[in-house]
């Protein structure tokens, strides 16, 4: 029994000054366990006790054989591929793979040829057929054997050489001898025994570091940045730690998954994943699950059309265990389900508290039982993560934190607060957490507000393989600020802080907006000519929000929580006066807009399943709400022009949001205004023009020509104006209006990150982070 050295180089291999040729370095030697081809994720360079056993991808990237470098088992055929590049480069002079970097040279490795025609026109035939059998990257059928190898050098060397062939080609003297030496290496690496390998294979290794690089969007694409500034594509690393997976758009700006081995340097896109969201990783790395057109699908790596598992309107997360169960959060607003991964009905598992909450971004523990999630809340006390089980709807609260949290070998939870990845000690058996949190990573995005809240940008492998996006975290503030119909800022107002929801008065002078403060927030006012923020609301606990004006400016209606109810209240826009309530009961609810006659009030009311309806309040008379607008569908952000003839909105019914237009106050009629995907109408004040955001996670400006005078709804095509940078506002299944637009149309204001926006966010690259755990404190 022998040992694999793993890292044959010629700087391994020394010539003594009596002549002995010695093979140096045994540092990454490996006992040989027979061929242990299998591609077991225990096989990979990552899972790491020990380096010398995993940890690392082992050796030197030039010397390397394919499997070595895709981080496989290895077996004694590693040492013969090392040893053909070795022949090679004493040979030619030159080596027989190389590239700008590393990265270059591995690919060169797993994908190119050796050039054959540097060989000296010398070489004999016997060497030429050695080398080829040496370099096959199929281990298959590469040669087995350093003593075949020294047997067939011999012969090359002891052959007879003809007077033409030493007359017309100087180097034979020199080829015959390199090979000698070579003759010399082969046998003795063959003939290293058994204590060398029980040596090499019980030291302890010091000098295990983790491996960071960087992985960049495809060739002319951009990542899915998402609302939350670093979106949905952070990067799903495969349970063996040897692909990532990410969302991102190619040249054409299509939305897909694509699948970047660790081994080579190009993405290649999933075909068939349109539109695709957070996708997640079957156990055995060779399917992916995604959510997209108000599915859940999944789809294999290695090709094939993705097959649709069941609804879900709007995913948020989902895990897979080896038992074949996926457990997802169909929705924004929902508790988790499971379904089985060949598709069939969902089935609840976990159960939402009494209070305003929602269950999101699940991930199985390691028995595939028990499971972390993530829950969401107004509150930003209440949002942390939980623990449940399958077998019961009954949870435990671990921790507060800001995203979902991930479970990582060796006994680790990682999870993010205020911008940074932490780390805290966790016993998956006894479902306990030990120790203080410690940091792992700075500056971490992560999502905000009822669209990608408790979203981490993060995912870890079952050998221990990181990966995450840096971005502007969920705690950023944001800053006020007015934008040209190109984009270009105009001016800033106020001073940053959390804002959720703006609208402008009619006038364009005064501006009210919601400012949270992370348990509640309160309604301030700004005024233009002055210059100057003041308070509207007093009470911050009451989570006063979602400001409309009243046509005539001198009202101002908002949502408020007081009593453990949901109301709609009303108060003078001069701060004078009682607030008066509107209407109330147990379903959150948000003004939207005013009929241009003051006389009533469009807004949303959301319930436990997964509609939004659209509800008008008369303001005389019984002020009985009105139902207009109610579906199976989501149908949000209503706006009426000004001529109350016409209702904007947008609806999910097609999969995705796109912008209608219906009748009002009669329904009758209706027209779909973008075909791209489009939220929050607002119209100009003179009504010939509407505008709209594409997508939650692109944020471009659109405008549509509309001639309000027709007999029938009469508009022109979208026009693109510019990207938004738009950031998520909402929080807790609350829709509020997260821009407005100045009463001629020519100004936009946009809450924007003090930090980035959205399309910077977009190029940053994804970090991966080999043998992650390599870097903690004992």
């Amino acid at each position: 029994r022998g040992i694999i050295h793993r890292d044959l180089k010629p700087a391994n291999v020394k010539i003594t000054p009596e002549g002995k040729v010695k093979v140096l370095d045994f540092g990454l030697a490996k006992a040989l366990a027979g061929d242990a081809a299998n591609d077991d994720p225990s096989n990979s360079p990552t899972l790491s006790l020990a380096a010398t056993m995993h940890g690392v991808i082992l050796g030197t990237a030039a010397y390397m054989s394919p499997e070595q470098a895709r981080g496989k088992a290895v077996d004694k055929r590693t040492d013969i591929w090392a040893f053909g590049c070795v022949l090679y480069e004493l040979l030619t002079g030159k080596q027989t793979f190389h590239g700008e970097d590393v990265t270059d040279i591995l690919a060169a490795v797993v994908r190119a040829e050796p050039d054959w025609q540097a060989l000296p026109e010398a070489t004999p035939l016997q060497v030429r057929s050695l080398l080829r059998r040496c370099l096959q990257k199929d281990r298959s059928v590469r040669l087995r054997d350093a003593g075949d190898a020294r047997i067939e050098i011999q012969e090359a060397v002891s052959a007879p050489v003809t007077a033409a062939a030493a007359t017309t080609d100087p180097a034979t003297k020199g080829w015959r001898e390199r090979l000698a030496w070579v003759v010399s290496a082969v046998l003795l690496f063959s003939t290293i025994g058994l204590g060398a390998a029980a040596f090499y294979l019980f030291r302890v290794p010091t000098d295990v570091v983790p491996t960071r690089f960087f992985i960049s969007p495809p060739e002319k694409g951009i990542f899915d940045s998402g609302s939350a500034g670093a979106g949905f594509a952070a990067g799903v690393i495969s349970p063996d730690g040897r692909r990532l997976a990410f969302t991102a758009r190619d040249a054409l700006g299509k939305i897909l998954i694509w699948v970047r081995p660790l081994d080579t340097l190009a993405p290649q896109a999933l075909q068939g994943t349109d539109d695709a969201a957070l996708p997640f990783w079957s156990p055995d790395s060779r399917s992916i699950g995604f959510f997209a057109q108000g599915k859940l699908k999944r789809i294999d790596v290695a090709g094939g059309p993705p097959q649709t598992l069941c609804n879900a309107p709007n995913g948020r997360g989902g895990t897979w265990n080896r038992d074949g169960l996926i457990l997802f959060a169909p929705d924004i607003r929902s508790p988790l389900f499971r379904v089985a991964s060949a598709g069939g009905e969902p089935v609840a598992v976990t159960k939402l508290p009494a209070q305003l909450a929602f269950h999101r971004f699940p991930s199985f523990l390691p028995d595939g039982h028990h499971f972390l999630y993530f829950q969401t809340s107004g509150s930003s006390e209440a949002s942390a993560v939980y623990v449940g089980s399958l077998d019961s709807n009954e949870s435990k609260r671990l921790l507060g934190a800001d995203t979902d949290a991930l479970f990582s070998v060796p006994g680790e939870l990682l999870f993010v607060r205020q911008g940074t990845l932490l780390r805290q000690s966790f016993d998956p058996k006894q479902l306990q957490l030990s120790g203080d949190p410690a940091p792992v990573a700075e500056e971490v995005a992560s999502g905000a507000g009822v669209t990608l809240g408790g979203w981490g940008p993060f995912s870890v492998s079952e050998n221990g393989v990181l990966a995450y996006r840096n971005g502007p975290g969920n705690t950023g503030d944001l800053q006020l600020a007015w934008f040209d119909r190109a984009g270009k800022p105009i001016e800033k107002f106020g001073k940053p802080g959390t804002y959720r929801g703006v609208d402008v008065s009619p006038d364009g002078m005064r501006i009210a907006v919601h400012r949270h403060d992370g348990k509640g927030g309160d309604i301030w006012l700004f005024e233009s000519a002055r210059r100057t923020m003041s308070r509207f609301t007093f009470d911050a606990s009451q989570d006063n929000s979602a400001p409309i004006w009243s046509p005539d400016e001198s009202r101002i209606a908002f949502s408020s929580v007081r009593n453990g109810k949901w109301g709609i209240y009303q108060k003078s826009a001069n701060g004078t006066g009682e607030e008066e309530l509107l209407v109330e009961s147990d379903q959150p609810k948000v003004p939207m807009c005013w009929s241009p006659d003051g006389k009533s009030i469009v807004y949303l009311v959301y319930g436990r399943n997964t509609n939004t309806d659209q509800w008008v309040l008369p303001l005389a008379g019984d002020r009985k709400p009105i139902p207009f607008l109610q579906s199976p569908f989501r149908q949000t952000h209503p706006q009426i022009s000004s001529d109350g003839k016409w209702i904007a909105y947008s609806s999910d019914e097609t999969g995705r949001y796109e912008i209608y237009v219906q009748r009002f106050p009669s329904g009758e009629g209706k027209w779909q205004i973008s075909t791209g995907g489009g939220m929050f109408p607002k119209w100009r004040r003179d009504g010939k023009e509407l505008f709209y955001m594409e997508t939650l996670s692109l944020g471009k400006m659109f405008s549509v020509k509309v001639n309000p005078a027709g007999p029938t709804f009469e508009y022109g095509d979208p026009t693109e104006l510019f990207d938004s940078g738009y950031v998520e506002l909402g929080h807790v299944g609350l829709n509020y209006h997260t821009y407005a637009v100045s009463p001629d149309g020519q100004r936009f204001l946009i809450p924007r990150p003090v930090s980035t926006g959205a399309a910077e966010a977009a190029s940053a690259p994804i970090t991966v982070v080999l043998n992650w755990a390599a870097g903690l404190k004992k």
